[in-house]
């Protein structure tokens, strides 16, 4: 489940060489990430698992592993 999830977290991306993003990456240092994305990575995680993300919860998060891990423990 978690490569999944970082391949639709990629896929979020239009811009950026999405194979330089790993769970370790933190997302906020991205040139494109924005709070557009923000809203498109929230959206892909409540049409592919169900889970409602907060903007608490992106707030909380620093590396793309932190949103993965608030979406395992919620699905």
């Amino acid at each position: 489940m978690e490569d999944k999830f970082l391949s639709l977290f990629r896929e979020q991306f239009i811009e950026t060489d999405t194979a330089a993003i790993n769970h370790d990456t933190e997302f906020r240092t991205i040139d494109e990430w924005s709070s557009l994305l923000a809203l498109c990575v929230i959206a892909m995680v409540d049409e592919h698992y169900s889970v409602k993300l907060s903007d608490v919860d992106m707030k909380s998060c620093m590396k793309v592993a932190d949103i993965y891990s608030i979406v395992s423990s919620r699905a």
